[in-house]
């Protein structure tokens, strides 16, 4: 998530890119019509609940489970995704609030190796996740055509992304780690 200009193609070119990007990898310098992302903050607006309904009875040896070698497992994907969205919340205001707007990196396999990271209970991310969701969707409603052409820098990478853009990234962010986490069920069912 940190280096998008690696998210280029939706080509898997390995079985490892298969299990890396169940969904595809992101496909940067797109432009999106005010349809689309309308159509995007309705599936950002949904995805608390589907990750919610599918983690919600998890116990810590499923959350142990990766899902794929090298890969995370499902406690750090869930928290992951709470580091993540967290960090959506203050990109989105921003590039809404500030003059030359910039994406603060982070490296996310640290934080996923931190402490919290591998050991919080999933609820605290769960309830990030819901909160950050339910306020930019909020947020998301009431922007305009020309607000969603504002910019945001990332400056590692220095690619601008749009907020529609930006949008795109973090919907599919959430539905690849979806697909993650799926395929961690996946094993979980097919081990009994």
């Amino acid at each position: 998530m940190e280096n998008p200009s690696t998210h280029t193609s939706p080509n898997h070119n390995s079985p490892i890119d298969h299990l890396k990007y169940p969904i595809g990898k992101f496909i940067k310098g797109k432009s999106y019509t005010f349809a689309e992302v309308q159509k995007n903050i309705e599936l950002f607006s949904a995805f608390p609940q589907q990750l919610e309904s599918l983690v919600k009875n998890w116990d810590d040896k499923i959350l142990a489970v990766t899902y794929r070698e090298g890969g995370w497992n499902g406690r750090q994907v869930i928290n992951h995704l709470g580091d993540s969205h967290a960090q959506l919340l203050l990109r989105f205001k921003s590039a809404l609030s500030d003059e030359k707007a910039e994406i603060k990196p982070y490296d996310e396999n640290k934080w996923a190796n931190l402490y919290d990271g591998l050991n919080s209970p999933i609820q605290p991310s769960l309830q990030i996740v819901s909160g950050v969701h339910s306020r930019l969707t909020e947020l998301f409603r009431t922007l305009t055509e020309s607000d969603w052409q504002k910019t945001i820098l990332h400056p590692e990478s220095k690619y601008m992304f749009t907020l529609a853009e930006l949008l795109a990234l973090y919907t599919w962010h959430g539905a690849q780690h979806l697909a993650h986490l799926k395929i961690i069920f996946q094993k979980n069912t097919t081990s009994h």
